[in-house]
């Protein structure tokens, strides 16, 4: 059973189970949020260095299921310019993340889980598929959840709720993907993280089968707010780990 925990403690494997599995209910039942919070967590307990790295490969995992559960809703017109800014972005971003410290790592995703908090991504992103994905997939590289960026890309066509959670899962298949393909291209060994990355996937997809159940009937208003919490305190703690390492 080892091979599960990755080394990790047996107890912290499981509650990164846990985790994942609310993150993609979290994702499907308000369309975005389950990644960051996963992040942020995942920040807080692995090696910095394999934290982008296992934290795309789960998230490839969990959103190609989310797209093929929600296949017929899907919004087809973004998506190819979406695929080709994405492979420039995680191109350029991969010649350029192998040199980060660890330090760096942990106040960036502080940071960015702050800002996507605080802060919507910018009006001229929603119409642009292939910036969006350009930029989206180089930041990808060094913070890992870029979900929001996505997600106003597919927010500016005013889709119905199902219709936004499927596109936006496809999008983020295909970064996901590519960043993998990327890393492993830079030499990280997925090998050793293979059984607890496993587990996580299919903990996440039991996560996407109950939140869809709840798709409509979650209230959106009060949940976003104890989700907000949770992400600032986590990104405070990660910024501040990331201080004192310095």
């Amino acid at each position: 059973m080892s091979f599960l925990y990755a080394g990790l403690d047996p107890a912290t494997a499981v509650f990164l189970f846990v985790i994942s599995f609310f993150g993609s209910f979290i994702t499907v039942a308000m369309g975005i949020g389950g990644g960051a919070m996963m992040l942020a967590v995942m920040a807080t307990l692995l090696p910095p260095a394999a934290l982008i790295p296992v934290h795309g490969v789960i998230q490839f995992g969990s959103n190609a299921y989310r797209a093929f559960v929600l296949k017929e809703h899907t919004f087809w017109p973004p998506i190819g310019a979406f695929a080709i800014g994405s492979l420039i972005g995680v191109s350029v971003g991969g010649l350029i993340v192998v040199d980060l410290p660890p330090s760096a790592v942990q106040i960036g995703v502080g940071l960015f889980v702050v800002w996507s908090v605080l802060r919507k991504p910018p009006k001229w992103l929603t119409h642009w598929p292939f910036l969006t994905g350009l930029l989206s997939s180089f930041l990808t590289m060094f913070f890992g959840a870029t979900g929001v960026f996505v997600a106003g890309i597919v927010k500016s066509h005013q889709l119905g709720r199902e219709a936004h959670v499927a596109t936006h899962a496809v999008m983020m298949t295909l970064q996901h993907l590519l960043k993998i393909i990327v890393f492993g291209m830079l030499g990280f060994a997925f090998g050793p993280w293979l059984g607890l990355m496993g587990v996580m996937i299919a903990s996440g997809f039991v996560g996407t089968l109950a939140g869809r159940h709840v798709l409509r009937r979650i209230n959106d208003a009060i949940f976003g707010k104890v989700l907000n919490v949770i992400l600032m305190l986590l990104a405070s703690r990660l910024i501040w780990q990331g201080i004192a390492g310095l």
